[in-house]
C-alpha cells in the first residue's frame, strides 16, 4: 500500500466503537443486567457505537436440539429492545445486539437489532448463513434471514454494516454489505473450542477465524469488529469453551484492539471514514472489479460446465 495525502475533512467524522466481551452463562435477566452495566461503562469510556456478543441473553442453547429452548424466543420489538432502548437513551449509545427473535409460531430468527441513541429501534438484520455442525445446531432453531445483507446509516451519518457469526466466513456477505456503504462491519459471535479438538486444532481454528475477517477488512476497505463471548458452557466433557479474542481491525487489516481469551472486557477503537477513503484510493479493489464476469458466483459448486483444453 502506497502512502497518499491525508484526505480532507469532507468525509464523516471519526467515532469510537466498542465491543463488549462477556460471559453469557447466567439467566436472561442476569445477562441483561450485566450487559447494561458494561454498556454504561463503555459509554463512560467514550464509546459511541457498542456491540454485544451473539445471543448474549443466555448460554448458547444450540449445542443440542431441544424444543423447549424455543420458549426463549421473543418478539422484535419486545422486552429486550425496550430495555436496550432505555440504556441507549440514557447513555447516547448506538447499540447492536443479537436476539432470538420469535416471528411467528415455529418461525424464529437469529436477529441483530440496531438501537439508536434516542432509544428507537433503527433496523434489524436476520442472520443469513445458518450452520449445522456438532454443537452448532442452528438450523433446528433459526429460519434463514429474508432481509438480505444490510448496512444502516445512523442519524449521525455513521454507516454500520451488520452480519452475525457464521456469516463471517463468507466473502460474499462482507462484499455485499460493504457495497451498501458500510464503513465498519460488526460480527457478533458465539464461537468456541470443543475439548476433543482444542489441543490439536485450537490455535489454528482461532487464527483462521481472525484471519478470514481481517481479509474481509482488506478486500473491502472496511473496519471489521468481531465480538465473542467467553467461558465454558455445556456438558462437562463435551461442551464448548468460547475463546473470546474479540478484535477490531482497520481497512488495511491491522488489528487496532484485541481482547483476551478468558476475561470480560471492553475493547475500543476509532473508526475514521477518512482512513477508509485513503485506503481505497491506494488499493482500489472496488474500481477494478469485473462484475460482468461474476455471474457464475450465484451457481452451486460443481454445477458449472468443465472447461475443456
Amino acid at each position: 500500500m502506497t502512502s497518499s495525502p491525508r484526505i480532507s475533512a469532507t468525509h464523516g467524522k471519526p467515532y469510537t466503537i466498542g465491543l463488549v466481551q462477556m460471559r453469557c452463562d447466567g439467566s436472561p435477566a442476569e445477562n441483561l443486567k450485566k450487559a447494561i452495566a458494561m454498556l454504561e461503562k463503555a459509554a463512560a469510556q467514550g464509546v459511541q457505537v457498542a456491540c454485544l456478543p451473539e445471543l448474549f441473553l443466555g448460554p448458547y442453547f444450540c449445542q443440542q436440539e431441544d424444543a423447549a429452548q424455543f420458549d426463549l424466543a421473543e418478539p422484535v420489538p419486545g422486552a429486550t429492545t425496550e430495555a436496550l432502548g432505555k440504556i441507549a437513551k440514557k447513555t447516547g449509545l448506538t447499540i447492536l445486539a443479537s436476539i432470538f427473535e420469535k416471528r411467528a409460531a415455529g418461525m424464529c430468527h437469529n436477529t441483530l437489532v440496531l438501537i439508536l441513541p434516542n432509544g428507537a429501534l433503527g433496523g434489524i438484520y436476520r442472520k443469513m448463513h445458518i450452520p449445522d455442525d456438532p454443537h452448532f445446531h442452528e438450523k433446528y432453531y433459526f429460519t434463514p434471514g429474508d432481509l438480505g445483507f444490510r448496512s444502516f446509516t445512523t442519524p449521525e451519518g455513521r454507516k454500520i454494516g451488520t452480519l452475525v457469526c457464521w456469516d463471517q466466513w463468507f466473502p460474499e456477505a462482507a462484499r455485499l454489505t460493504a457495497l451498501q456503504g458500510a464503513e465498519v462491519i460488526f460480527y457478533p459471535t458465539a464461537i468456541g473450542w470443543m475439548p476433543s479438538e482444542k489441543q490439536q486444532l485450537g490455535a489454528a481454528q482461532a487464527d483462521a477465524w481472525e484471519t478470514v475477517q481481517r481479509g474481509h477488512a482488506i478486500a473491502n476497505g472496511v473496519y471489521v469488529a468481531a465480538v465473542n463471548r467467553i467461558g465454558y458452557e455445556g456438558a462437562k466433557k463435551d461442551g464448548l469453551e468460547f475463546w473470546g479474542g474479540s478484535f477490531i481491525a482497520d481497512p488495511f487489516g491491522r488489528v487496532l484492539a484485541r481482547a483476551s481469551r478468558d476475561k470480560e472486557e471492553i475493547i475500543t477503537a476509532v473508526v475514521d471514514p477518512a482512513l477508509q477513503e485513503e485506503t481505497r484510493r491506494a488499493w482500489p479493489f472496488f474500481r477494478d472489479r469485473r462484475i460482468e464476469h461474476y455471474g457464475a458466483l450465484s451457481a452451486h459448486h460443481g454445477s458449472l460446465p468443465e472447461e475443456k483444453p
